[in-house]
């Protein structure tokens, strides 16, 4: 394992980091899945612990997933193991089974000390606002909350999860008013379109998570145009025959045959093509078993510059596209 600059805080994590969304289990807010389906709880611990094995230090989090559960398994598992970083979000609310956000100061103090109480924790190393939008940023009250957090010692470092689609208004409202130590953005193969926050934040000192390195799964190349979800899945909405062949093959004709030349599997390419920009800290998969840990902390390699091009040619040429249905689709 590797391990990188947490921007310009003192932390530094593996590049590599444990994405705790799927742990969580199949939480529903309503008739909306908020999860990934049946979660195994002895098979999640596994997992944390095979991949500290590995050498991840870096474990992100949120007070949603499984509404409180892949928070509470951390803390059981990790419990207060100073040599393990830990990342939360707050902001997302089930009330009377409807999803809500929620921003304000009193919410963030009180959730804040939910997540300790959960991650068994005094301090969350790095704190995030999940997805908050500019109007919530420019109401000053959720920046108050993250300050307050940070001077009581509740908190080491804070910043924002950004929106999937269009990260750049609120990434630009913290850069310019010099707000927060960090971004989590999604940034993959396919979804390149925090390319312009990855530069600029990176001229900053900001740290950079980088999420959804393998797109649901589908940099896996373990998809076909067929593929189905159950109800209890979010990707059931999210990955419609139109966007899975749209993805499918220009991945099968253009990218996948990298594989061939650098000698290594899928998930590996999908990590190092992001790893490849030096301002990214580090890239959270979504981990569910041992195998996964083992998975995605191997074969990580250097891609020559043509290639990383090549991906980025490609995803301007073909994957733009299939965003917008992505996106039409919510």
């Amino acid at each position: 394992m590797r391990y990188r600059k947490f921007g310009n805080t003192e932390l530094t994590v593996s590049e590599i980091g444990f994405g705790a969304w799927a742990i969580g289990g199949n939480s529903m807010v309503g008739n909306t899945a908020i999860g990934w389906g049946m979660a195994d709880d002895k098979e999640s611990v596994k997992a944390i612990e095979q991949a500290i094995e590995q050498g991840i230090n870096f474990f992100d989090t949120a007070d949603f997933y499984g509404l409180g559960h892949s928070e509470i398994l951390l803390g059981n598992t990790l419990g207060d193991n100073k040599e393990i970083i830990i990342a939360t979000k707050v902001g997302h609310r089930n009330i009377d089974n409807t999803i809500q956000l929620d921003y304000s100061k009193n919410y963030i103090l009180k959730a804040c000390e939910l997540s300790l109480k959960r991650l068994k924790r005094e301090t969350i190393d790095y704190y995030q606002l999940h997805s908050a939008r500019l109007a919530q940023l420019q109401s000053g009250e959720c920046i108050e909350a993250m300050q307050y957090l940070q001077q009581q010692g509740k908190i080491r470092y804070w910043g924002l999860s950004l929106n999937t689609f269009d990260p750049l208004p609120e990434a630009k409202f913290l850069y310019d008013h010099n707000l927060g130590e960090g971004f989590q953005l999604v940034f993959n193969i396919i979804n390149q379109r925090a390319k312009e926050v990855i530069q600029m934040a990176g001229k900053q000192g900001y740290c950079l998570i980088a999420r959804m390195p393998l797109q649901f799964g589908l940099l896996t190349g373990k998809f076909k145009n067929d593929a189905e979800f159950g109800a209890d899945d979010h990707r059931s909405f999210r990955f419609t025959k139109d966007i899975l062949s749209t993805c499918l093959a220009p991945l099968e004709k253009i990218v996948w045959p990298l594989c061939q030349k650098y000698n290594i599997g899928k998930t590996p390419l999908a990590l190092s093509f992001i790893l490849s920009y030096a301002a990214i800290s580090t890239v959270i998969p979504g981990i569910r078993t041992a195998q996964h840990a083992i998975d995605n902390t191997t074969g990580i390699i250097q891609l020559d510059k043509e290639d990383i091009q090549l991906i980025e040619d490609t995803y301007t040429d073909y994957f733009e596209q299939a965003l917008s249905l992505m996106q039409q689709q919510g």
